[in-house]
C-alpha cells in the first residue's frame, strides 16, 4: 500500500517562494514517475511538474521557469520549489504516483496574497 503525506504549503506574498514535499511509503518510489498537480477554486487538477525515474522533468507553461521539480529516492520524497509565486497560483497541491494505479496525497493549500 502506498501512502504520500505532503507538506510545506501556507501562505506566501506575490514573488515569495514556498517549497512543497511529498513522502511517500512503500517500495515503489523509486521506479515510479512522480507529479505535482494543483486544483485552484473553481478550477480542475491540472498537472504542473512531473518527474520520471529516470530523472526527466516536465513543466505546465504556467509554471515553467518559476517552479523546479525534484526527487531524493534515498528519501521516497518529491519536491517542488515555488519560485516568484504569483496570486494565480493560490491552489490545493496534490502529489501523485503513477505506477500501474494512480496514488494520490491529501493534498496541502497555497495561498498567495498580499
Amino acid at each position: 500500500q502506498v501512502r504520500l503525506v505532503e507538506s510545506g504549503g501556507g501562505l506566501a506574498q506575490p514573488g515569495g517562494s514556498l517549497r512543497l514535499s511529498c513522502v511517500a511509503s512503500g517500495s515503489l518510489f523509486s521506479i515510479a514517475s512522480m507529479g505535482w498537480y494543483r486544483q485552484g477554486p473553481g478550477k480542475q487538477r491540472e498537472l504542473i511538474a512531473s518527474i520520471s525515474s529516470g530523472y526527466r522533468t516536465n513543466y505546465a507553461d504556467s509554471v515553467k521557469g518559476r517552479f523546479t521539480i525534484s526527487r531524493d529516492n534515498a528519501k521516497n520524497t518529491v519536491y517542488l520549489q515555488m519560485n516568484s509565486l504569483k496570486p494565480e497560483d493560490t491552489a490545493v497541491y496534490y502529489c501523485h504516483m503513477g505506477y500501474g494505479t494512480d496514488y494520490w496525497g491529501q493534498g496541502t493549500q497555497v495561498t498567495v496574497s498580499s
